[in-house]
């Protein structure tokens, strides 16, 4: 009865049902049938006459729909500028939050840009199978959210000035009923400037209820020399506490690597990114690419940002679930505990009620180095 409502694939289109599809866009906002692109341009009615939101204002927070159940989301779009002329930073400055059913506290809150893989306030291509961002900032989210009552999405404006334009369209299901034991999607950034010495970084805590632990992002700027992804990615299930269920090899196998991502080139060690449906590395960059100043060049401390999906291998909890990773390099004496700048996105479906989140950094405070 239930199958087809989150496992839409190609052998599963032919069947039908009783959901029924709509999309809320600025021109449509309450996803209404039969009242889609309703607004008047110059070209006359229902040509493109508001198809973003306009000039929110800093300190602003916009609805971008507020849904009744059941239902289930099962594709986001968004686009934005990621510069005003106040700042370059729009990508951290924005922050995108969720709310399912009846609570008053976020089960997503993240920079919007973090949201989508894309960290350090700017924008790269991905290429996986629940987030694809396509050149020039195309941001898309394919993970099924469902909710029984009621969804709300909101962008908070924590810029310095107004952002021009912020288009969308949200696509969902609304059905009959949901299966009793749907989770609710969740998603929860963190920050440490500069991680503590031989102290493992902190993905996420306080997890508390059943489900399962679907995704991680990385935004990791190194601080010290040398290779940087011995440190292991621990999985703390039901009460574990000195040492961990799941205990990885390092950073860069978690993320499908191996060896580094280097190749050797003219004898010169060259990074390489890449995308995978359920891995990868999309941005590396060591400069400021956004600045130009005749006083001071464009170094920056090298940034690299890393997905890693939890789809065919989900990480499943009955109690309660903490995600943390080491800071560990090597160089030609063994290894060595780094201090470096790291932050995280934490995806997982739980049952609710949830843990109230830690509150998020100040906007400054999120600023790349």
């Amino acid at each position: 009865m239930f199958h087809d409502m989150f496992l839409n694939s190609l052998s599963t289109l032919p069947l039908t049902s009783n959901v029924k599809s709509r999309a809320i866009t600025a021109e449509n906002p309450r996803g209404e049938k039969g009242a889609g692109g309703k607004a008047s341009s110059h070209l006359g009615p229902s040509r493109k006459g508001s198809p973003c939101l306009r000039d929110v204002q800093p300190g602003e927070t916009v609805t971008l729909c507020n849904i009744d159940g059941p239902g289930v989301i099962q594709h986001i779009w968004m686009t934005v500028t990621d510069q005003t002329e106040k700042n370059y930073f729009v990508l951290r400055d924005l922050v995108l939050r969720m709310y399912w059913d009846d609570e008053d506290h976020p089960s997503v809150e993240t920079p919007l840009g973090d949201f989508f893989c894309n960290g350090f306030g700017r924008g790269c291509v991905v290429n996986s199978l629940p987030i694809a961002v396509n050149p020039t900032r195309g941001f898309n989210s394919y993970f099924p959210m469902p909710f029984h009552k009621k969804a709300k999405i909101t962008i908070e404006n924590q810029h310095e000035g107004p952002i021009p334009a912020l288009f969308y369209q949200i696509d969902y299901a609304i059905h009959d009923e949901l299966p009793s034991n749907t989770a609710y999607f969740h998603a929860k950034w963190n920050r440490q400037k500069i991680t503590n010495n031989a102290e493992d970084y902190v993905i996420i805590d306080g997890i508390k209820g059943k489900g399962q632990y679907i995704g991680t992002y990385i935004g990791l700027a190194t601080l010290e020399r040398y290779w940087w992804g011995e440190g292991e990615i621990k999985m703390y299930l039901d009460g574990d506490t000195d040492y961990p269920t799941i205990c990885g090899t390092g950073m860069e196998d978690y993320f499908g690597g191996a060896w580094s991502f280097a190749s050797q080139e003219n004898g010169k060690t060259v990074e390489n990114t890449y995308n995978t449906p359920y891995l990868g590395y999309p941005y590396y960059s060591k400069h400021d690419e956004m600045v130009h100043n005749p006083y001071h060049n464009d170094d920056v401390p090298p940034m690299r940002g890393f997905y890693r999906w939890h789809i065919l291998d989900p990480i499943r909890f009955e109690k309660e679930l903490k995600v943390t990773v080491q800071q560990i390099g090597v160089y030609k004496n063994g290894l060595f505990e780094r201090q470096d700048d790291v932050c995280s996105v934490a995806y997982w479906y739980q049952t609710e009620p949830h843990q109230h989140f830690e509150p998020l950094l100040e906007a400054k405070d999120r600023w790349p180095r």
